[in-house]
C-alpha cells in the first residue's frame, strides 16, 4: 500500500529510493525486508519543471518509478511516496511526520544528488550499481599521468574475469577487436533487425495523463512504446538484443544508417541508468549468448567494452575530476546553441537534420551520431560547452549527469584542454560520408570546403584547426592535421566560408 504523509510508519528503518535507483537487490534496498523496512520516494516539482526536458525521457522515468513502487507494494513494503517542491523539502516533511524514523540511502548518482544527501544527514551505503566502486577507479587511477580507457579496460577484463582463456590470456588471441568493427552501412538493402515495442499498459496511461495534466515544458514526440518502463520489460529488451542484434553488434556498432534509427544497438542504456537493469546480468546473459557458438568474437568483446570498459570508465572519471568538471571551458567558446538542435527543420544538412528527428522522435540516437554528429558540430562551430550540456541532458532518455558531464565536456566538444581524451573528435564531411549514408540527396558536397555547397562540416573543420591552431600544433595527436592547413591554397577563401557559414547556422538557415 502507498501511504499518505500522515501514516505512522511502522517499520524500524526507512529506505529513501530515488527514481534511478530502481532496483531491488541493489543500494540501500539490497537487505531491505517489509517486515523491518519501509520506502519513501520523493518526485520533486522543482526537478520536474527545471528544464524543457524531452516528453518520452520525463514519461519513462516517473513511469518506471511508478511501476517500481507498485512491485514493492506487491511485495508487502509500505511506500511513502511524496510530492514536494525539492528532494529537500520531501525529506523534511517525512521526517517532520515521523520524528526519529532512521532513513537509510545509497550514494547518490551524482555530484548533485551527493551533496543532497550529505546534507539531510542520511545514513549512506555504497553504490553497487556499477561493476567498479568509485574507491576502486580512485586506486587505479593513482599516479597515472593519463587515464586511458583501454587499460583501464584491460584492468578491467583482468580484474572481473571475463572473456579470459584459463591461462589469462584474452579469448581470440587480442584485447580488442575495434579494428574489426568499423563498416559502413551495406550498399542497398539490408535487413537491420526490428525493434521491439513495449505497449503501455494501465500505469504508463495513468502517468502519462497526470503529466500532461501539469503542463510542462516538455518538448519532442509523446510516448509511443519504444521504450519499456518495467524491469521485466527491460529484460524482454534484453533477450531480443541477443537473439535479433547481437551477432552484428561488432561490425555496425559505428555504422549510421539512414534507413535505421537503431542499428545493431541494444538500446540498454536507459535501463541500466535508472537501476531496472544491472551491468552483471547483462554481462552474463551475453556470455550465455556468445559460447552457444554463433556470436562472432568482434561482437561479443565490443558489446562487452561497451559495459566494463567505456560505461564504467565514464563512471569513474566522473567522480575522479570533480563536480567542476563541468564548468570548463579551454577553448573559450561562447556561441549560444544553433537553432537546428531544438528544431530539425532549421537545417538543409541531411546528417544533422535526420539525428534531430530521431532525437525528437525516441529521445535516443547511438554513440556515433551523438558524438561525430551532434558534438562534433557543437565543437567545430564554437557552441558553448554549458549550453550543448544542458541540451544533452534534456533530450536523450540515458542522460544521467554522469554520463553526460565527461562525455561531452571531455569527449565530445574537448572543453577540458585534453585532460579526458588527448585529441578532439573533431571531422570534416568525409568522415560521415564514410560511415553513414546521408550524403546522397544532401544539399551539401562533402568533399568541397569552399563554395555554396561546400558541407559545413567540411568547412567548418578546417575553420576550427585554423581558429584553434595555437591551442593543437604542439599535440603530436593533432600536428599533423594541423600542418595541413599551410597546405590549403584556398584556406583565404576558405574563411570568408566559415563565416558565412557559422551565420547562417546560428539564423537556423543552413
Amino acid at each position: 500500500m502507498t501511504a499518505d504523509l500522515g501514516a505512522a510508519a511502522s517499520a524500524k528503518q526507512v529506505v529513501f529510493v530515488p527514481f534511478d535507483q530502481l532496483n531491488r537487490r541493489r543500494g540501500a534496498l539490497r537487505e531491505a525486508d517489509p517486515r523491518t523496512h519501509a520506502v519513501l520516494m520523493i518526485e520533486s516539482d522543482e526537478l520536474l519543471g527545471s528544464r524543457a526536458w524531452h516528453a518520452q525521457r520525463v514519461f519513462f522515468i516517473m513511469s518506471a518509478a511508478a511501476h517500481f513502487r507498485a512491485e514493492l507494494e506487491a511485495e508487502g513494503f509500505t511506500v511513502h511516496l511524496l510530492r514536494s517542491p525539492t528532494i529537500t523539502d520531501g525529506l523534511a516533511q517525512f521526517r517532520a511526520e515521523h520524528p526519529g524514523q532512521p532513513i537509510i540511502a545509497a550514494q547518490g548518482s551524482s555530484h548533485a544528488q551527493q551533496r543532497l544527501l550529505d546534507s539531510a544527514g542520511l545514513e549512506i551505503v555504497p553504490n553497487d550499481f556499477f561493476l567498479t566502486s568509485r574507491d576502486e577507479f580512485a586506486t587505479w587511477a593513482s599516479g597515472r599521468a593519463t587515464l586511458v580507457m583501454e587499460t583501464f579496460y584491460r584492468w578491467q577484463r583482468t580484474r572481473l574475469g571475463i572473456l579470459l582463456d584459463d591461462d589469462g590470456a584474452p579469448v581470440g588471441g587480442q584485447w580488442n577487436f575495434d579494428a574489426d568493427n568499423r563498416l559502413p552501412p551495406p550498399k542497398g538493402h539490408h535487413p537491420w533487425p526490428a525493434t521491439l515495442e513495449h505497449p503501455a499498459d494501465a500505469i504508463d496511461e495513468q502517468v502519462w495523463a497526470l503529466l500532461k495534466e501539469r503542463d510542462l515544458p516538455l518538448v519532442g514526440s509523446e510516448p509511443d512504446g519504444t521504450w519499456a518502463t518495467t524491469r521485466a520489460g527491460a529484460l524482454r529488451q534484453l533477450e531480443h538484443f541477443l537473439e535479433t542484434g547481437f551477432a552484428d553488434f561488432g561490425p555496425y556498432e559505428d555504422a549510421m544508417p539512414s534507413d535505421s534509427w537503431s542499428v545493431n544497438h541494444s538500446l540498454l542504456s536507459p535501463y541500466l541508468n535508472i537501476g531496472l537493469l544491472h551491468p552483471s546480468e547483462v554481462i552474463e546473459a551475453a556470455i550465455t549468448r556468445f559460447e552457444r557458438g554463433d556470436i562472432p568474437i568482434s561482437s561479443c568483446e565490443g558489446f562487452i567494452r561497451q559495459l566494463i570498459g567505456w560505461r564504467e570508465y565514464i563512471n569513474g572519471v566522473y567522480w575522479h575530476f570533480g563536480d567542476e568538471y563541468r564548468t570548463r571551458n579551454g577553448l573559450a567558446a561562447d556561441r549560444p546553441l544553433l537553432p537546428l538542435f531544438e528544431d530539425s527543420s532549421r537545417t538543409k544538412m541531411n546528417c544533422v537534420a535526420t539525428t534531430v528527428r530521431d532525437l525528437e522522435a525516441r529521445a535516443w540516437a547511438h554513440h556515433i551520431p551523438r558524438l561525430m554528429v551532434l558534438a562534433n558540430l557543437a565543437l567545430i562551430t564554437g557552441v558553448e560547452p554549458a549550453a550543448f550540456l544542458d541540451w544533452m541532458r534534456r533530450m536523450f532518455i540515458d542522460a544521467a549527469d554522469w554520463v553526460m558531464v565527461p562525455n561531452v565536456i571531455g569527449m565530445g566538444v574537448h572543453a577540458d584542454g585534453g585532460q579526458m581524451m588527448t585529441k578532439p573528435y573533431a571531422a570534416g564531411g568525409a568522415y560521415i560520408s564514410r560511415m553513414g549514408n546521408y550524403c546522397s540527396g544532401c544539399a551539401f558536397n562533402p568533399k568541397l570546403r569552399t563554395g555554396p555547397t561546400a558541407c559545413p562540416f567540411t568547412t567548418l573543420y578546417w575553420d576550427f584547426l585554423d581558429r584553434n591552431r595555437s591551442a593543437f600544433e604542439r599535440n603530436h595527436r593533432m600536428a599533423q592535421q594541423v600542418r595541413g592547413l599551410d597546405r590549403l591554397s584556398d584556406l583565404p577563401e576558405l574563411r570568408v566560408r566559415a563565416q558565412e557559414v557559422l551565420a547562417g547556422l546560428s539564423d537556423g538557415v543552413i
